[in-house]
């Protein structure tokens, strides 16, 4: 078992690559495998016994402590996205990435279809300095593949990984719950929803729409409760005050995993047409519930057609809330093919797949040592 080195955000930075890379570390010590996090640093400290170092943003010093630390691995497992490194689109990466001594897997969370001539010079310069690169949906494959100077040959398809429950579940009795979860902020489409509940509070059993999740931490800086407040200010204008609520509690991810498996449906109504990778679909399907969504890349690949609705539609938004929430056989279909994608999504499987692709890498450095 190869031991491995992550650099990631991490807890306590409440962010979905941090949650990734939190649930793909315990799916790899369950293995019997090793891993040690250098956590990309923020305000608050983390004090997880898997963290070995931080990085801060800007300084040389702890950019070489990042690197020495890596390069006590067997491979370096980078996670990558643009924000949350240091440099002009995060550009400072290229400078760990060039010290390693050991290979290097870079799970790139953020394929751009329309990137800024920078942001494809970073993505391609770490796609050069990677050993491989791993993508978690086949669009995202196929976006580095047509739109980037790339090595086809590095590039492995890893779905992304999701806590998958051992059995069938039923939403909970009584009134529906449309449920929207996930860090807030702008682009999350929450209004569409609220819209939606106009129309969808005159169905026999009158649904109530739950979001779910704390604000996300750089919108709060930039702009604190704004777009919450402008959502409570929505519904009550609307006169869906008392059909829609919303709850920032923190949640692990099993306390999540159980409020989902509550929800008649999860709604995913994001702005986003271009989102090629969705933590959070992968999250909801793989409870077993039907997902309605905007028409985003990812959602397209896993969804059927009849769970995805145009951004600009609004009238189809509520159709298809209105049909899972009424007619039994097409939310039963809907959980059937999410029960039937989800095992392979499952966090064992997933690490089994990256504990795979280390081993090669490993097996390679060794044959020409």
């Amino acid at each position: 078992m190869p031991k491995f080195g992550i650099l990631s955000t991490y807890a306590p930075t409440p962010c979905g690559l941090a949650t990734f890379s939190a649930a793909l570390v315990e799916a790899m010590l369950r293995k019997g495998g090793s891993a040690t996090v250098v956590r990309i640093a923020d305000a608050e400290v983390s004090s997880d016994v898997h963290v070995a170092a931080e990085l801060v943003s800007g300084s040389p010093d702890s950019i070489a402590a990042a690197v020495d630390e890596l390069n006590r691995a067997d491979v370096a497992l980078i996670q990558h996205e643009y924000g949350v490194y240091g440099g002009t689109d995060g550009d400072e990466i290229l400078q760990i990435m060039a010290g390693l001594r050991v290979p290097s897997i870079v799970v790139a969370h953020t394929v751009l279809k329309d990137p800024t001539p920078h942001q494809r010079s970073v993505l391609e310069s770490v796609l050069s300095l990677a050993d491989k690169v791993v993508v978690m949906s086949k669009e995202a494959r196929h976006r580095l593949t047509v739109g980037y100077a790339v090595d086809s040959t590095k590039i492995a398809t890893i779905p992304h990984g999701a806590i998958v429950t051992g059995a069938d579940t039923a939403p909970s009795p009584g009134r529906p719950t449309i449920l929207t979860w996930g860090l807030l902020g702008p682009g999350k489409g929450i209004e569409r929803v609220i819209d939606a509940m106009v129309s969808l509070r005159n169905l026999p059993n009158a649904p109530r729409y739950l979001v779910a999740g704390r604000t996300h931490p750089k919108v709060l800086v930039a702009q604190g409760e704004k777009y919450r407040e402008e959502r409570f200010a929505q519904a009550k204008s609307l006169g869906v005050s008392d059909s829609v609520s919303f709850d920032d509690a923190y949640r692990t991810p099993a306390e999540l995993g159980a409020l989902i498996q509550t929800a008649a449906v999860v709604v995913l109504p994001y702005d986003s047409r271009d989102q090629a990778t969705s933590g959070v679909l992968v999250d909801s399907l793989a409870t077993g519930r039907p997902v309605v969504a905007t028409d985003f890349p990812h959602a397209r690949e896993l969804l059927g057609r009849d769970a995805i609705v145009d951004h600009d539609d609004p009238d189809a938004l509520v159709h298809a809330l209105s049909r899972v929430l009424t007619d039994r056989q097409a939310a039963g279909s809907m959980s059937s093919r999410a029960r039937e994608l989800a095992p392979s999504m499952a966090w064992p499987v997933v690490a089994d797949a990256y504990v795979r692709l280390a081993q090669g890498l490993v097996v390679n450095e060794r044959s020409f040592t």
